[in-house]
């Protein structure tokens, strides 16, 4: 289900996935000042055509009265598909990436703000986000996904 919305233009999955991620993290967007989806690159979204993760968020914030603020983080630097990168070369792919967008810096400053992406696997994507924040001041940063890759023996993010 969750790579057809990603992959295949079945965006009308958002209110159903949102659905389920506000149930199952009332409390950290009770908790949240601000919720920012994980960027595409502009090249990856004009392809695309949709940040999954951007509709995610603002159909979170929509149903829950929360700020979502789509261009808080950016890429600044087209990154490869994760796919098949194991989690060392993630975590390589991202480093540096992304970045507080300059004109939204002032929103961050001792700001909780919720990282709403599709599918954490590493946590490297999330990660680099966070790192983005944390240094442009934000107090806190939690991550919300609606579902999580989990291989066999290997259950540590």
């Amino acid at each position: 289900m969750i790579l057809g919305y990603k992959h295949s233009d079945q965006t009308d999955r958002a209110p159903a996935f949102a659905g389920w991620m506000i149930r199952a993290g009332t409390s950290l967007i009770r908790e949240c000042d601000i919720i920012c989806p994980v960027p595409l690159h502009r090249r990856r979204l004009i392809s695309r055509r949709f940040n999954q993760s951007a509709l995610l968020a603002l159909e979170i914030a929509k149903r829950t009265g929360k700020a979502a603020v789509p261009d808080l983080v950016l890429r600044q630097r087209p990154t490869r598909s994760q796919g098949g990168l194991n989690a060392s070369a993630r975590f390589r792919n991202v480093r540096g990436a992304f970045l507080v967008n300059p004109s939204r810096q002032q929103m961050v400053t001792d700001r909780r703000i919720l990282l709403i992406d599709d599918v954490l696997t590493t946590g490297a994507t999330v990660s680099a986000c966070a790192k983005a924040l944390l240094k442009a001041g934000a107090a806190d940063v939690s991550v919300l996904t609606i579902s999580r890759v989990v291989r066999a023996g290997n259950t540590a993010i």
